[in-house]
């Protein structure tokens, strides 16, 4: 084998992509308090191959975990292969629309749905007192995939939308920082009962 063949072979194995079309090696993270619990990989089906301690789920490609999310429903439990598909086709949409890597607009609007704030009850005595709290940046990332699944299933469920469609409608709207999105809704209001509980 030659040289050439050497590096194109090494090459080809280090440019894997994502569903076969986009690439995850330019994917910049604004956030640095999230940035070291998402993970950009062109693997979008592990098969449970990442052990089950509390921390290591951040190893796990953002979009498995995006996938893993969109199943905890009551019509998609079980169903990956369909909701790899919903992902598949709701990336081509962002695509189209917005014309860049959707993987970036994914990373975008969890940066953007993840809250900083949230509140707690402290019983004192008989009485239950709310406080706010700071979010750890695991549990961030956590709520901002949950808030973008649950934004998805209300936007599909017995709507003439099919779930690619809302779930790129809603990846985008989260990765502009829209209101009107209900992951960017929900971080705002949580953020809004958390300052008024300081």
């Amino acid at each position: 084998m030659s040289a050439e063949e050497a590096t194109t072979e090494e090459s080809s194995d280090t440019d894997a992509l994502l569903f076969g079309r986009w690439p995850t090696e330019d994917i910049e993270l604004q956030d640095p308090s999230t940035a070291r619990y998402i993970t950009v990989t062109p693997i979008a089906h592990t098969m449970g191959r990442h052990s089950s301690k509390q921390f290591d789920k951040s190893e796990v490609s953002i979009v498995e975990r995006l996938v893993n999310r969109l199943m905890q429903t009551s019509d998609n439990t079980g169903k990956k292969q369909q909701t790899i598909r919903i992902v598949r086709e709701a990336f081509e949409h962002v695509h189209e629309r917005t014309g860049e890597n959707p993987i970036q607009i994914l990373v975008g609007a969890v940066e953007n749905s993840a809250p900083r704030e949230e509140t707690v009850r402290l019983k004192y005595g008989g009485i239950s007192v709310p406080q706010a709290v700071d979010v750890s940046p695991q549990r961030r990332v956590d709520q901002a995939l949950m808030f973008i699944a649950a934004g998805t299933h209300a936007s599909a469920h017995k709507a003439p939308t099919s779930a690619a469609e809302a779930l790129a409608t809603q990846l985008i709207g989260a990765a502009n920082g829209d209101v009107q999105t209900y992951a960017v809704g929900q971080k705002e209001e949580k953020e809004r009962v958390a300052a008024a509980a300081r």
